[in-house]
């Protein structure tokens, strides 16, 4: 089963840099949920900056950010430290958190075909229901556009 816009989103717990993630534990907070390809990546670091940077800005509108990948908790650990990212990154490496959102796809590589996270995001309400998704996301621009609906929200 994977998420649905307008439905409740099923708990997890799932381990994070500064302790495990429980979706549970964030009740009553909207909680936007972005999920990257792999740490230290171009793409990856500008979006993580591109968080960092607005993160006042969704803690003012309500929002707690989490980042989610299959990397390990160390290479979680040296890209915070590295971004001076100041929420939670989750480490994902059974890719239950990924297959609850249905974000593992068919990729290509250099001609070669593998399956790995689609850059998406999802913002939750204060009550856990999925409100709003973003699917094969461009990293500019993504940001404001999320942070624009966590306010409206």
């Amino acid at each position: 089963m994977t998420v649905a816009i307008d439905t409740p989103v099923p708990d997890f717990t799932a381990p994070a840099t500064g302790g495990d993630f429980s979706l549970k534990a964030h009740r009553g907070q909207k909680v936007v949920i972005y999920f990257y390809p792999k740490d230290n990546t171009p793409g990856c670091t500008t979006e993580g900056m591109n968080f960092r940077d607005s993160y006042d800005r969704f803690q003012a509108a309500g929002a707690q950010i989490v980042g989610v990948s299959r990397d390990s908790l160390r290479s979680h650990e040296n890209f915070k430290n590295k971004l001076g990212l100041p929420f939670p990154l989750i480490s994902d490496s059974d890719e239950a958190v990924c297959k609850l959102f249905g974000v593992i796809k068919l990729k290509k590589l250099y001609g070669k075909e593998h399956l790995g996270i689609e850059r998406s995001t999802f913002l939750i309400d204060d009550k856990g229901v999925l409100r709003k998704e973003w699917r094969g996301v461009r990293v500019p621009d993504h940001v404001a556009e999320v942070l624009a609906a966590v306010q409206a929200l």
